[in-house]
C-alpha cells in the first residue's frame, strides 16, 4: 500500500479508470458479438452501426489500439455485408 499522498491518489485514479475501461471494453465486445450473431441482414446492419461507433470511440480514446479498432471495424463490415448478401 502506498504511504505517500500522491501515490494514494494515483492508486484511486487508477482504480476508477480501470473500472470505467472494463465496462467500456465489455460493452464493445458485446456489440461486436451481436454483429456476428445477427439473424437478419437488417439486424446485422443495425448492430454493425452501433459496434462501428463504439470501436471508433475506443480507438480514439486508446481503450484499444487505433489499428486494432480499424481492423475490427473492417472485419465486422465484411461480416455484416456477408449477412446482407446471404439474405438476398
Amino acid at each position: 500500500m502506498p504511504r505517500i499522498k500522491s501515490s494514494k491518489k494515483r492508486m484511486r485514479q487508477s482504480a476508477e479508470r480501470n473500472e470505467r475501461n472494463k465496462g467500456q471494453r465489455s460493452q464493445l465486445r458485446n456489440a461486436m458479438k451481436k454483429v456476428r450473431a445477427a439473424a437478419s441482414p437488417e439486424e446485422a446492419q443495425q448492430a454493425f452501426q452501433r459496434a462501428e461507433s463504439l470501436l471508433a470511440r475506443a480507438g480514439r480514446k486508446h481503450l484499444v489500439h487505433p489499428n486494432t479498432a480499424a481492423r475490427n471495424m473492417s472485419r465486422l463490415a465484411k461480416a455484416a455485408n456477408a449477412k446482407a448478401a446471404e439474405g438476398r
